[in-house]
């Protein structure tokens, strides 16, 4: 299991570069897990390569880098961030590093195609995993042990997490910190980003769309019914008044939805609606039954059920973890 973060010492992140390394690929694991100086520092974030020194980027500069290999043996995390080319050779000493942290218990995550480093490595034999829309056909052929999961922004096994493109490697990032430090914390680095601390939704969506030559048009977009979706989420949201609010009948709406947001509208609701408890439970000292109310669970028993079921824990267990307000005694009864 990965190494779990503590406010008694930071968590280090350690991102293991290749030659010629992508610099935004890279700022997206060293910006969410760097330093954010009106926060609590809960992560120190190093780099590393095969060879120190100067190592080339897909920008044009050379980045200075002054560790090794030896660097991911004091790895909390380990992140790939790219590699060019994709699917190209990988030194054995780099895969036996990966081995080695990934065994010791270091938490070991790609960016993009970095996926192709940890399927090289075996990290992802059996799993689901992901990359880029554009080599996702690539890594399925090339490592036909591999689950590829085309229609997500990440997957995360917990010792082990993939992305898909750049923008998704904040995505993954932002889930890490969630997972590791709670919802708060979370959107506190994002806010500092000037980015959602979560985004719903698939990358293929960013795909080029199918030949629809001859076809009635595009789909609308359902953004303003999600908004005025997170705006409601205590009151009754059935498929059928979603899709009255968006002028569509149920069966074209929930279509629409899944082709547009990737998930279903009873999928999507119930994330956000597991989020804003979350949410809750950090910041207020609500009672559960008030937070399920609030959140459209209708009773503490259904919010304890999702609850457990999306993050692996009872509110009140998770309010004892990450709540910023001391709990009143009846609330935190799990």
């Amino acid at each position: 299991m990965p190494t779990p973060v503590t406010t008694s010492r930071p968590h280090h992140v350690v991102a293991l570069l290749n030659d010629p390394q992508s610099p935004f690929e890279l700022a997206c694991a060293a910006e969410v897990f760097g330093d954010h100086a009106e926060l609590p520092a809960r992560y120190t974030f190093e780099v590393c390569a095969r060879r120190p020194g100067p190592l080339p980027t897909t920008a044009g500069y050379p980045l200075l880098v002054e560790s090794g290999l030896d660097a991911l043996r004091r790895a909390d995390t380990v992140v790939v961030p790219g590699w060019q080319p994709p699917g190209g050779p990988v030194p054995d000493d780099v895969l036996d590093a990966l081995r080695a942290a990934h065994r010791r218990g270091a938490r070991t995550v790609s960016i993009c195609t970095g996926a192709f480093v940890l399927a090289r490595a075996g990290l992802l034999d059996g799993r689901r995993a992901t990359t880029h829309w554009r080599r996702t056909r690539q890594l399925a052929d090339a490592f036909p042990e591999v689950s590829v999961a085309e229609d997500v922004l990440y997957v995360d096994h917990g010792d082990v997490a993939t992305s898909a493109g750049s923008g998704a490697g904040i995505d993954l990032c932002l889930h890490l910190v969630r997972s590791d430090l709670g919802s708060s914390y979370a959107a506190q680095v994002a806010r500092s980003m000037v980015l959602p601390p979560h985004r719903d939704g698939s990358q293929l969506q960013y795909a080029p769309p199918p030949d629809l030559t001859g076809a009635a048009g595009t789909d609308a977009s359902l953004a303003p019914v999600l908004e005025l979706a997170l705006t409601r989420l205590a009151t009754d949201l059935s498929v059928g008044r979603l899709a009255a609010y968006a002028g569509l009948s149920p069966r074209t709406f929930a279509r629409r939805f899944v082709r547009q947001v990737g998930v279903s509208p009873g999928q999507w609701l119930l994330r956000q609606r597991v989020d804003a408890a979350r949410s809750l439970l950090e910041r207020t000292d609500l009672p559960v039954e008030t937070v399920a109310a609030r959140v459209g669970l209708s009773s503490a028993v259904n919010l304890r059920r999702r609850f457990r079921t999306a993050v692996g824990t009872t509110p009140g267990a998770y309010r004892r973890l990450f709540g910023e307000a001391a709990p009143a005694k009846s609330t935190v009864d799990g």
